[in-house]
């Protein structure tokens, strides 16, 4: 009989073991993984960030926030943003963040994801807003290392790190991209004029320079009048014309005088 209720009384505490296990020591187990840590809560004051690993919470006492240390990549919506010189500008950007203070990030924002998103679309207008649209177009790495500066700053009090921002895409207005196409047209056109000008003066001296030559030499000119009418009768349909000069016999005695050694 004693036996008996010695059995009954271990039964009811191995059983009450049981319940406490089940209610009080399972739910308290959780898993970290190796990117990840928990923020703890006790009685709702903050007490300690653990992991990665198996941890212990204790039950109805403690409650645990889950943090991923891993970089989180978050796409900024395209936005139309106004340069200094009032262009509007459609641009897309992405922006590369990670926790590196857990507790910070969940007791100081509310949702940092969101707000991390948010305030880099404010730093994306007030940097667009700050330069006009030749330094956007030209200088895109030196604005996402403004906007970068800008967003850090005000995130690492949440314990949050900003690792980049890149701008992906700039698109202009329909109209905007006519003008640029005109004007490089137009810059294409006042090349190739400045090239046909300075291929004229270099011509026109030479021309000056063979005058010259010419004009030292008495029966030069005729020789290169012979020869220009020598390269026009090679066309037989032409009919040409020579108005032979006054003086043509004693200017052919001297080209023969200057000919002959």
């Amino acid at each position: 009989m004693i036996l008996q209720v010695n059995l009954t009384f271990l039964w009811v505490i191995v059983g009450i073991l049981v319940f406490i296990a089940f209610v009080f020591v399972i739910p308290g187990i959780k898993i970290a993984l190796e990117y990840e840590r928990l923020v703890i809560f006790r009685l709702g004051r903050y007490k300690r960030t653990i992991g990665p690993g198996i941890v212990f919470v204790i039950p109805f006492l403690e409650s645990a926030k889950k943090v991923d240390l891993r970089i989180i990549t978050q796409d900024i919506p395209r936005q139309e943003v106004m340069t200094r010189d009032n262009i509007p500008v459609l641009a897309n950007t992405v922006v590369y963040f990670k926790v590196e203070q857990p507790e910070d990030a969940v007791i100081k924002i509310e949702n940092f994801v969101y707000a991390v998103r948010q305030y880099t679309q404010a730093a994306l207008r007030d940097v667009f807003g700050t330069m006009e649209l030749d330094e956007v177009l030209g200088e895109r790495d030196r604005i996402a290392q403004d906007i970068r500066n800008i967003v850090d700053a005000e995130t690492k009090d949440w314990g949050i790190d900003i690792k980049g921002i890149k701008i992906q895409e700039m698109e202009l207005p329909s109209e905007m991209k006519r003008a640029f196409a005109k004007q490089a047209e137009a810059e294409r056109d006042k090349r190739a004029a400045i090239i046909k000008a300075e291929g004229e003066l270099l011509a026109s001296k030479k021309l000056a320079e063979a005058a010259t030559m010419m004009a030292s030499s008495p029966g030069a000119m005729q020789i290169r009048a012979l020869q220009t009418i020598r390269e026009i009768a090679q066309d037989p349909s032409e009919k040409i014309v020579i108005f032979m000069p006054g003086n043509v016999d004693s200017s052919m005695s001297d080209l023969i005088r200057t000919i002959k050694p």
